[in-house]
């Protein structure tokens, strides 16, 4: 999702004494979410698209497009809150703290998709590559599970040992592309000539599928706030250059590889295979295609490792202590925000583990069921951030400004629609307001705290 504010949550305000380090160690590390969606919404995208390849790359390109725009107007929202805090501080400011609890509510759903569809992507990828274990997916993916809540157990070192699969992806990633260029066509899985609809209508309808691309874009608006050694300046700096860096790289990999596939026509693939493994099967030598894989799978958990870190330290942000000088803050109970010596609020870990857990093998462990109810809730997300925008230019008579923020709005509402339409992503959308409308209710019995706004800036820099 997800597409979850916090991609790998390193403690950023220590261990660095170069900028341009600081930078790239920050930027590669909170976009482990998106750049692993490439491994499979690429593939969501054309089976959305009934096999045809023909349109395959427009489709893509319409996802990149909207992705950029929506990054644009995040670049807005960073300059206005280089604190952190992201769609819930431009909430909570534009319209009163309750609107906060919107955001809130779709990332604590995003975090769990992110979790559940990394782990079964992740599984995928080790069993096209051992096929023996397509068997036993399921059991694989809560192993996976298992193992990934077991690191964020260790706080920091697991985070920065799962940054760095993002640059080996990437490079792997670079590595196929190059290997395409020689590639002859091997026609592998199920190709049509006919996505179910006139062309327009049929990229219209398929391509927020793959708009799992779009989670945790949002991620430096918030994660700045790790970079307490940085003034305001800085972190806005920073953070800009992180979404359009992430911005790069996510649109180089996805129409790459995607150009990559049609021309070699690699098409839906089979039960126990990706196209993104098929893909590279083809292209590279067994070396290379090995490191991909192994890659592929790692960076997933990267990004559930991330969301292991996001969710439990939003939920620890929430939950009731005292501060210093001897107030009460917070509205979940207190055992939510219980640590252990790294820092790490093992019962929240615990609860995101248990319904990851439920929403995993719920799907089968396929993340191609997952991902047509991935996206929606991050979305709400951005629609609601975006809106704040807009009103926020509107207030100051920003004209260009409001354009586009109002053209962001309209186009994340045309998404949400053309999701909504498909019928299952409704039960994100469900999800999201339930645990948003239960986070209000638990504000309103306590009294209606001041600072919810911020909780998501607060949650990047727990200790």
């Amino acid at each position: 999702m997800a597409r979850s504010f916090a991609s790998a949550r390193l403690r950023f305000s220590r261990g660095f004494t170069s900028r341009p380090i600081l930078l790239l160690a920050f930027a590669f590390a909170v976009m482990a979410d998106p750049v692993s969606s490439v491994a499979y919404a690429i593939e969501a995208a054309l089976r959305a698209l009934h096999g045809d390849l023909g349109l395959l790359l427009p489709t893509m390109v319409l996802v990149v497009a909207i992705i950029a725009l929506i990054i644009t107007n995040y670049h807005q929202l960073v300059a206005r809150f280089p604190e952190g805090g992201g769609a819930a501080a431009a909430a909570g400011r534009a319209f009163g703290e309750s609107w906060a609890f919107i955001p809130i509510g779709a990332l604590v759903v995003d975090f769990v998709l992110t979790i559940a569809i990394s782990a079964a992507a992740g599984a995928s990828a080790l069993i096209q590559f051992v096929p023996g274990l397509a068997s036993a997916r399921i059991p694989l993916a809560v192993v996976v599970l298992v193992a990934v809540a077991g690191l964020t157990w260790f706080g920091h070192f697991g985070r920065v040992i799962f940054a760095l699969m993002t640059v080996a992806f990437v490079l792997a990633g670079i590595a196929v592309l190059v290997g395409g260029l020689q590639a002859h066509p091997a026609h592998l899985g199920t190709i049509t000539h006919s996505g179910g609809h006139a062309a327009y209508v049929a990229v219209l309808l398929s391509f927020p599928v793959a708009m799992a691309l779009a989670t945790g874009v949002e991620a430096p608006s918030s994660a700045i706030a790790q970079l307490g050694q940085l003034d305001d300046a800085g972190r806005r700096r920073f953070g800009r250059i992180t979404l359009w860096l992430t911005l790069g790289i996510v649109a180089t990999l996805t129409v790459g590889l995607t150009a990559t596939a049609v021309r070699l026509g690699i098409g839906v693939p089979g039960a126990n295979s990706t196209q993104i493994g098929n893909l590279a099967s083809v292209t590279s030598s067994h070396g290379v295609y090995v490191a991909f894989q192994i890659t592929t799978a790692l960076l997933l958990l990267a990004a559930a490792s991330s969301s292991f870190q996001a969710g439990p330290g939003l939920l620890k942000a929430l939950s009731r202590r005292m501060t210093s000088d001897g107030q009460g803050v917070g509205i979940l109970p207190s055992w939510m925000g219980r640590t252990n010596r790294h820092h790490t609020p093992y019962w929240a870990v615990v609860l995101f583990l248990i319904v990851s857990a439920v929403v995993t093998t719920a799907s089968g462990a396929n993340e191609q069921v997952l991902v047509l109810y991935y996206a929606v809730s991050v979305f709400m997300s951005f629609f609601v951030a975006l809106l704040a925008m807009a009103r926020f230019s509107q207030q100051e008579r920003l004209r260009g400004s409001l354009v586009m923020n109002g053209a962001g709005a309209l186009v994340v509402a045309f998404t949400l629609a053309v999701d909504l339409s498909r019928g299952q992503p409704i039960a994100a959308v469900a999800a999201s307001l339930l645990i948003a409308l239960a986070l209000y209710g638990q504000w309103a019995r306590s009294g209606r705290p001041r600072g919810i706004a911020g909780v998501l800036s607060e949650a990047e820099r727990w200790d």
